[in-house]
């Protein structure tokens, strides 16, 4: 079983996104999983789930922030992405990646501190579309998806991975406030 963590958007832009990436015939990342932008990568959270009361704790002494949601852009030709910014977003991956402690291997695997880019993905070459459609994509972000929001956010989520490429809600873990 494979687990990440994420921030998910309202539910209003979370259906937005959706929309707008499922234009694309051959977008089939909504069927690995919903709108997101991603907090801590697999690395390091295993199957006994103990990493699980770190997050938790951490989320506890954690107060709500907000982020922004910002222009597309692009990993290499293969992954376009909305970018999000806030200082609050990057001490809480921090933070929870120095509380679950992965290897310096799973750290770099992962892109993760110093390599963390806090985003959103739109579509992926590896989930069906070419770097054509991604760019057709990326030109059309600014028409379709706009104005970016300004997000609240309270809660982190839990994502497991169900069947092979195909991760669904595990929890949701509220901030202290």
């Amino acid at each position: 079983m494979k687990y990440f963590i994420g921030i998910v958007p309202m539910d209003e832009y979370k259906s937005k996104v959706s929309a707008f990436r499922s234009k694309w015939e051959n977008n089939n990342i909504d069927e690995v999983v919903e709108p997101h932008i991603t907090l801590k990568a697999q690395g390091g959270l295993t199957q006994d789930l103990k990493w699980l009361s770190k997050v938790k704790k951490v989320c506890s002494e954690t107060n709500s922030f907000h982020l922004k949601l910002e222009k597309p852009m692009f990993f290499g030709e293969d992954i376009l992405y909305l970018s999000a910014s806030s200082n609050n977003l990057l001490e809480l991956h921090s933070k929870i990646v120095n509380a679950v402690a992965p290897s310096q291997e799973l750290i770099e695997k992962y892109f993760e501190l110093d390599n963390f880019v806090p985003h959103m993905t739109l579509g992926k070459t590896n989930y069906g579309l070419s770097k054509q459609e991604l760019k057709d994509m990326a030109k059309s972000v600014e028409e379709e998806i706009i104005p970016y929001p300004k997000l609240n956010v309270n809660f982190v989520r839990v994502y497991q991975e169900m069947e092979p490429n195909k991760y669904i809600k595990y929890v949701d873990i509220p901030f202290g406030e």
